[in-house]
């Protein structure tokens, strides 16, 4: 392993960890260029690239729940890897990007059809052919792992890096209904549900039926009641417990065949350890960095801040 982490002295714990680079870090000098992707389904995807050249290798950057090309851990990664003169660029989940998507379903940690859309696009529309990575956090993380997992050899990119990932989307839920992490829920689900509200409410006032209730949304005080209730029902599972079960990573890392990298901190606060995969569970292309320490997409080092 090359420069392991090491957390800093002055960040120190889990909360710290997640807490910080959320709430202080600031990327400045970043111009973005949006790309609009219209799916074959009637939908858009943006996509937000890095200003650079035009040529070089292609890197993915996909968000976590709720996140988007605004969140101060893409926006670090996108200025990395213009540094490095490759071509970055975040992929938004759909409703993400600061416009509510037009079709009744969103986006979820189980959700792979789309990245397949984009990284099929973005390659077959290369005058020569181009190396393509994709690097991604939390849901996006679990997406990712899973697509790998069930395209097996069939994938095309070159290499992966996951982040923090809720790799049993039942434990990720229970553990963030236990204690300080039960912050994090109420900021997530307070997002979802203003997101939920301003889309149907744009349908209801077209005329469009509503697939669910709106008026019992604010009844969802949790990750399990939420994903029951509006993330199940939206994307076609029938019920929380089968989309847990079918979205979730774990069962997937067998069956990888891209190099893969994993990051995941023993202390992330948004998983409980138990859910942490075992080398035994982990296919020979991946290399899995496990720390004792480092939060949820957090990893924070260095001398000073």
């Amino acid at each position: 392993m090359h420069n392991p982490f090491r957390p800093a002295w002055w960040c120190h714990g889990a909360h710290m960890q997640t807490l910080w680079p959320a709430l202080f870090r600031r990327v400045q000098g970043l111009t973005l260029r949006r790309e609009r992707l219209e799916t074959p389904d009637g939908d858009f995807i943006d996509l937000d690239w890095a200003q650079n050249q035009n040529s070089g290798a292609i890197v993915v950057v996909m968000h976590g729940l709720e996140g988007s090309s605004r969140s101060p851990y893409a926006r670090g990664m996108l200025a990395t890897l213009q540094q490095k003169g490759w071509r970055p660029v975040v992929m938004h989940f759909r409703g993400c990007s600061g416009e509510s998507n037009r079709l009744a379903r969103s986006y979820h940690s189980g959700e792979t059809g789309d990245i397949a859309f984009v990284v099929d696009l973005l390659r077959r529309r290369e005058a020569n052919p181009v190396r393509i990575g994709i690097v991604a956090y939390s849901l996006g993380a679990n997406a990712l792992l899973k697509w790998l997992g069930e395209s097996k050899g069939n994938v095309p990119i070159d290499a992966a890096v996951a982040v923090s990932i809720p790799f049993v989307l039942n434990s990720a839920a229970l553990r963030l209904n236990r204690g300080f992490s039960k912050l994090y829920q109420w900021v997530l689900l307070r997002s979802l549900r203003q997101g939920v509200r301003r889309k149907f409410g744009q349908h209801k006032r077209n005329g469009m039926p509503l697939p669910i209730n709106l008026d019992n949304l604010a009844a969802l005080r949790n990750f399990h009641d939420f994903d029951d209730q509006v993330t199940a029902p939206l994307h076609g599972f029938t019920g929380v417990a089968h989309y847990y079960a079918v979205a979730s990573s774990r069962q997937y890392l067998k069956t990888i065949t891209v190099k893969t990298l994993i990051i995941h901190a023993e202390d992330d606060p948004f998983i409980s350890p138990d859910a942490i995969p075992d080398k035994t569970e982990l296919s020979p292309a991946i290399t899995f960095e496990l720390y004792k320490q480092g939060g949820h997409v957090g990893f924070v080092a260095g001398a000073t801040p």
